[in-house]
């Protein structure tokens, strides 16, 4: 199975939201500074935005790297 450039940027967001969160919250065991939330924050807008803008960083990269793009998800 070939992962396209889509999947890629949902799987880099979902695992960074992941970590931020179990490293930005008080009552993880992984607990290291509330300034870790601020991460969630930064991929959020990033997203966010990139729905609007269709210009996200992370889809250039991996092109370059040479993932291929799948079927749009219309």
């Amino acid at each position: 199975m070939t992962l396209t450039v889509n999947q890629f940027v949902r799987i880099f967001a979902g695992a960074f939201v992941l970590i931020s969160l179990a490293l930005g919250v008080e009552s993880s065991p992984l607990f290291v500074s509330s300034n870790f939330l601020w991460f969630t924050a930064f991929v959020g807008v990033n997203l966010f935005q990139s729905g609007f803008t269709r210009f996200c960083p992370l889809e250039n990269i991996l092109r370059k790297f040479g993932v291929k793009d799948g079927p749009s998800c219309s």
